[in-house]
């Protein structure tokens, strides 16, 4: 079986934020609180201690995707504001 590569951030810096952002959209107070309450959700039992790797392609996505689904729509309401926030400001500029 190959091993797969653990998925890195670009920017490793970030991970804080983004797991604020996984509570935020999950409504929980930390984004472990989140996985697990989207795999209860599912009906997917998870290890306590951490280690999952007996969970099969379709069982992760289960978990991960409607958190991923909502950060990804989170991220990009934020990105359409800033851009409204420059647009503004370079009317008010000239």
């Amino acid at each position: 079986m190959a091993r797969r590569k653990r998925r890195r951030l670009l920017v490793p810096e970030a991970r804080e934020a983004l797991d604020r952002m996984k509570a935020d959209v999950m409504n929980t107070m930390t984004g472990d609180e989140a996985v697990a309450r989207s795999a209860q959700r599912q009906g997917i039992r998870l290890n306590q201690a951490g280690d999952n790797g007996e969970l099969t392609a379709r069982e992760a996505g289960k978990v991960g995707g409607p958190i991923g689904g909502q950060m990804v729509k989170k991220m990009i309401a934020l990105a359409q504001m800033q851009m409204m926030n420059q647009q503004e400001q370079n009317r008010t500029e000239r």
